[in-house]
């Protein structure tokens, strides 16, 4: 009787069919290059979504990629629209009252960008231009800081943000130290340089995930910790700085 129930029960467990893998919907802005991009191959790419990629892999999640407006992505991440955010969105105390965030991925600064020779001098703004990214931890600074001495023009896009610096409509933009680097190796950056020293306005980079989510933020952190030690987040690194921006 024993042996006919044991091979009862394998019977059963081999008609049953697999256990369905976990699916995600990550989101990410898609104009953040070389974070987040759409390639020539229409295919949402960059470091971030690489990098969530690669910790859907460790999971064993089906992992898909949407694209939301910077602005739209915390809010519609709190209703339920997708499971997180892998957008280079900075980790602040401000934010953390709306969204919980994973441990860091990679770590920035905030510079000002300007012309090549322009002399251009945060401490002597008055009377100057400066473009940035609107609600991102630059603009937020921007307002506490130079209101009132330079005009502050926001922008809902980089490539709206650098358009206009390289019209010259901008006297400067403040903005991610290495989504400017990345900027300033490319033919519009060719006449534009840092100006100035960095600044260290955030807790580095995470993934966000609505507050309930605890769950799912801790296997997100064991992802990370995954590709840290296989070398995978090495390779991800490598593909688009020759520094690491851990």
């Amino acid at each position: 009787m024993r042996l006919l129930a044991a091979a009862t029960a394998l019977v059963l467990l081999a008609a049953m069919p697999a256990l369905a893998a976990e699916k995600l919907r990550i989101a990410t802005t898609g104009d953040y290059p070389p974070f987040n991009y759409v390639g020539n191959d229409d295919e949402i790419t960059g470091f971030d979504v690489d990098i969530a990629l690669a910790r859907c892999t460790e999971l064993g999640a089906e992992c898909e990629i949407v694209l939301e407006e910077w602005e739209r992505l915390i809010p519609e991440l709190r209703a339920g629209s997708f499971d997180a955010i892998a957008a280079s969105m900075s980790i602040t105390e401000k934010r953390r009252q709306q969204v919980s965030f994973t441990n860091r991925y990679y770590s920035n600064v905030v510079r000002f960008v300007a012309s090549k020779g322009s002399g251009f001098d945060p401490a002597n703004a008055a009377g100057k231009t400066i473009g940035a990214a609107r609600a991102t931890i630059a603009s937020d600074w921007l307002a506490a800081n130079l209101a009132g001495t330079a005009t502050i023009k926001l922008y809902a896009g980089q490539k709206e943000l650098y358009g206009d610096l390289v019209a010259g409509r901008l006297n400067a933009v403040f903005g991610d130290g290495l989504g400017s680097y990345a900027w300033l190796q490319g033919p519009e950056g060719a006449g534009f340089e840092f100006a100035g020293e960095e600044y260290r306005l955030d807790e580095g980079i995470g993934i966000a995930v609505r507050h309930e989510d605890a769950s799912l933020l801790s296997r997100l952190n064991r992802g990370l910790e995954s590709i840290l030690a296989n070398g995978t987040y090495e390779q991800i690194n490598a593909r688009y700085f020759p520094f690491s921006i851990r």
